[in-house]
């Protein structure tokens, strides 16, 4: 995102965007990456409130959130771009906030990949991560990325 400080992010997550919502696609390589046609669409606010749900020294990713939503809505898949950017404008709101945090760095990307997106970017994520005694390695030379390890034994569960 650019110009974060200029943004009124709760009043983002706020915004429902019309959804809930479903679509259905009909591009035959989607189809088969998904796992089906009936895309659904979360608004902003689930996000926040899945986010929230994860406990002290215990981490999510986007995707889990992903199929959590598909599973209760009846659908074959979440639609993933977006997603992606209403997890950012959760992470922002929560930011914004004196108060009412939203534990939003426990949220990795997928194969437990810290997110550069989030406020202070990674090595923020990192810090908060670690003092919630995470272990964090750093992978690559050039394109370098920092991910939780063994984060699948302390993956959060949705019910």
């Amino acid at each position: 995102m650019a110009n974060e400080d200029t943004k009124d992010f709760n009043a983002m997550l706020q915004d429902s965007k019309d959804m809930p919502k479903f679509q259905t696609i009909t591009d035959e390589a989607s189809i088969e990456k998904y796992g089906g046609d009936r895309m659904y669409f979360a608004p902003p606010i689930d996000y926040d409130t899945m986010m929230r749900k994860v406990p002290f020294g215990k981490v999510i990713t986007v995707g889990k959130i992903r199929e959590y939503f598909a599973i209760q809505s009846g659908a074959d898949f979440t639609e993933p771009i977006t997603a992606g950017v209403f997890v950012s404008i959760a992470a922002w709101a929560s930011h914004q906030r004196t108060d009412d945090k939203t534990p939003f760095w426990r949220t990795l990307k997928a194969n437990g990949e810290l997110n550069e997106k989030y406020p202070g970017g990674a090595m923020a994520q990192k810090e908060k991560l670690e003092a919630e005694g995470h272990t964090i390695i750093q992978k690559g030379r050039k394109n370098i990325k920092y991910y939780v390890k063994d984060y699948e034994r302390v993956l959060f569960e949705l019910s």
